[in-house]
């Protein structure tokens, strides 16, 4: 909630996609205008009494199936790992899609730099378990600019609050780890200051 109430304001449109077990899609639900839960399955929230303002959407990973143009927050948070790269570009098209205009996403997933963050990490140096594709903050906002974002930001936290920082010195760290060997960038970015610049969250702003 720190990052997201950056954002939401009782108007607001409210998108969780893989929200789980729709617990915090609850939590805001009492706090805006709408809310929009989208997933795979209805298993981990089949309990959960809904309240009015609330909707469970299935998808089929790829599409996000409520009315165009009137989402104005969107959030995901570890669930870009787990999506086909084949299918990235369609998924993140269907959540521009979703968005009325100045509407935003806000994605949190692990950055590829300080894993793997899956069992992939006890035998592999890039994620080949569950996790399908992991991503830097760089790739992201390619991604995000490629598939119609007007603009894109990034924000860090820091003992429990969230701060735009600047694109260009996150896009600097990332670039200058990458280039280091594998065991050397392993130590690195454990370093409190270079992993708060690579666990970021990335904005798009349509």
């Amino acid at each position: 909630m720190a990052l997201l109430g950056h954002f939401l304001k009782p108007d607001s449109v409210y998108l969780e996609i893989g929200p789980g077990d729709c617990g915090l899609t609850l939590h805001v639900s009492s706090q805006v205008k709408q809310a929009y839960a989208v997933d795979v399955s209805k298993e981990a929230s089949k309990h959960i009494q809904l309240p009015s303002n609330m909707k469970l959407v299935i998808s089929d990973g790829k599409s996000i199936d409520v009315p165009p143009n009137t989402i104005t927050v969107a959030y995901s948070t570890q669930l870009m790992e787990h999506i086909h790269p084949d299918d990235a570009l369609e998924h993140l098209r269907n959540i521009v899609r979703s968005l009325a205009s100045g509407g935003v996403y806000i994605c949190t997933t692990p950055n590829r730099l300080t894993g793997p963050h899956d069992i992939s990490v006890y035998f592999d140096e890039v994620a080949t378990g569950m996790h399908m594709r992991e991503y830097t903050a760089s790739e992201l906002v390619a991604l995000f600019r490629g598939v119609g974002f007007s603009g894109v930001r990034t924000y860090i936290g820091i003992k429990g609050k969230y701060f735009r920082f600047p694109l260009g010195v996150i896009v600097g760290a990332e670039k200058c780890v990458s280039v280091l060997p594998h065991l050397i960038r392993a130590h690195v970015v454990t370093l409190p200051v270079i992993r708060r610049l690579l666990c970021v969250s990335v904005v798009g702003i349509k």
